[in-house]
């Protein structure tokens, strides 16, 4: 379906369906551990009925909350789910039924959901304000979101992906209290790095999401499909989480780099609820709405890709297991032709040698004539930068200056060759990599005590 087309479709879906609601929630504590499902409805036309589980572990206990804060967080993650349901149809009216919302906490929903659906109405050309795509409606006859204290020690949740960036949080925080892994619908990397950090599926909270069927079948019917925040759905399970294993922090891998746009000189940001904004937004609604005792931030967010890519390196029992491409993931394989293989290439470069590359990856993505599209939105030599989670501009051009000296003994690969020619010296000669590998950036949540873990590695001194 071509972007008229889609326009068009959104149009008319918002005619005929008027109104999504969220009608209502369940969860349910059994043998195998704690079960949720959300109730959700378009009209009289279809009802969605997606499902989470966490199963049991030693350190899990669902009754070291209460269970109004138990019922606070489904009912919050279940705010989170709605917008994959809801942009297949995007009704202007949602209602929301189980708790009220007051002006504060609805200007903080819709702010998320606009936001994180930004790619989605800038791909389907769909146009879209925050003030009109959609009408917040709470239940002002039903109870209210109340903070409550709890329970924690000084240890953290560290959610892991099985991407270099999570690995580094592991390896910053190793030494630091009884953390736990939390990961959801493991994979082969995500168990891997996990266990390789030394937090065997013993010390993982393990999240099992099960999308309804329903919604793949109207994407098969040529309802509307595309992007959507999966990184708030992860921070509302994760205080969850923390909540029932009693951990004060969740310490998140999100680097400076995911602050930049994904089209420049908007608003649009594939990472958008991995931005410093999200995290602030976040931070402030959980204190105010949930518990001020948990404490949600990201480790990496003082550090640029390229510090991140520096230390990952030091770690070589990594190598064989880590993954950071999503079209591979279901396969737990690189597959050496999407933006995510060539940025992490590229990020890792002025580090590693082009022979370890080439045993991480298969083969050396800079040879790739099939990566040039690629490459040039990377490096911001196109207009628009991949919808992927991947560095900042700056970066990529100062990794591609950073990695040329990297085949001092054999010729540049295909893409590095066609750079240097055409590129490096307008960039190359602005490039201090000292400075580059010492810089910290300023704009961050994170304690101090965890700087100094930032600093020692970096050898920064204070």
């Amino acid at each position: 379906m071509n972007e008229e087309n889609i326009k068009e479709k959104y149009i008319e879906l918002r005619k005929t369906y008027k109104s999504f609601t969220y009608k209502t929630y369940e969860y349910k504590i059994k043998e195998g551990g704690l079960y949720m499902e959300f109730d959700f409805e378009v009209d009289d036309f279809i009802q969605f009925n997606p499902k989470l589980m966490i199963p049991n572990n030693i350190f899990v206990d669902f009754t070291r909350v209460s269970t109004s804060f138990l019922s606070q967080m489904v009912f919050n993650i279940g705010m989170v789910e709605l917008i994959s349901y809801w942009k297949s149809i995007c009704p202007t009216n949602v209602y929301i039924l189980p708790y009220n919302l007051d002006e504060e906490q609805l200007a903080f929903w819709k702010k998320i959901y606009f936001n994180g659906l930004g790619e989605f109405f800038f791909l389907n050309g769909i146009d879209a304000t925050e003030e009109n795509f959609m009408n917040l409606i709470p239940n002002t006859e039903a109870r209210n979101l109340k903070p409550e204290h709890i329970e924690v020690d000084d240890s953290s949740i560290i959610p892991v992906g099985g991407g270099k960036d999570s690995v580094v949080s592991l390896e910053l925080l190793k030494e630091k209290g009884e953390n736990l892994a939390l990961i959801m619908n493991p994979r082969g990397a995500s168990k891997a790095t996990a266990d390789i950090g030394g937090l065997d599926m013993r010390r993982t909270i393990v999240v099992k999401r099960f999308l309804d069927t329903k919604l793949l079948d109207l994407n098969a019917k040529g309802f509307l499909n595309g992007h959507t925040p999966f990184s708030a759905l992860l921070a509302f399970i994760s205080v969850l989480s923390a909540g029932i294993a009693g951990k004060k922090y969740i310490a998140l891998s999100n680097e400076a780099s995911a602050n930049e746009p994904t089209i420049p000189g908007t608003n649009i940001n594939h990472q958008y609820s991995k931005s410093l904004e999200f995290e602030s937004d976040f931070r402030n609604y959980i204190e105010k709405s949930i518990t001020p005792d948990i404490k949600y931030f990201s480790l990496l967010r003082p550090l640029s890709e390229l510090q991140i890519a520096s230390i990952f390196a030091k770690n070589r029992k990594y190598f064989a297991d880590f993954r950071s491409c999503n079209a591979g993931s279901k396969e737990n394989i690189w597959c050496g032709e999407c933006s995510k293989c060539l940025f992490t290439f590229i990020i890792l470069s002025p580090f590693l040698k082009p022979e370890v590359l080439i045993d991480i990856f298969g083969s050396n993505l800079l040879e790739k004539e099939s990566l040039r599209n690629y490459f040039k939105e990377l490096a911001g030599i196109a207009n628009e930068k991949p919808f992927e989670c991947v560095g900042t501009i700056d970066e990529v051009n100062a990794a591609l200056c950073m990695a040329i000296p990297m085949y001092k003994e054999n010729p540049l690969p295909l893409l590095l060759q066609e750079y240097s020619d055409n590129n490096a010296n307008n960039n190359c000669s602005k490039i201090n990599k000292d400075s580059l590998l010492k810089t910290i950036e300023k704009d961050h949540f994170v304690e101090e005590e965890f700087m100094k873990l930032i600093k020692e590695q970096l050898q920064i001194d204070e």
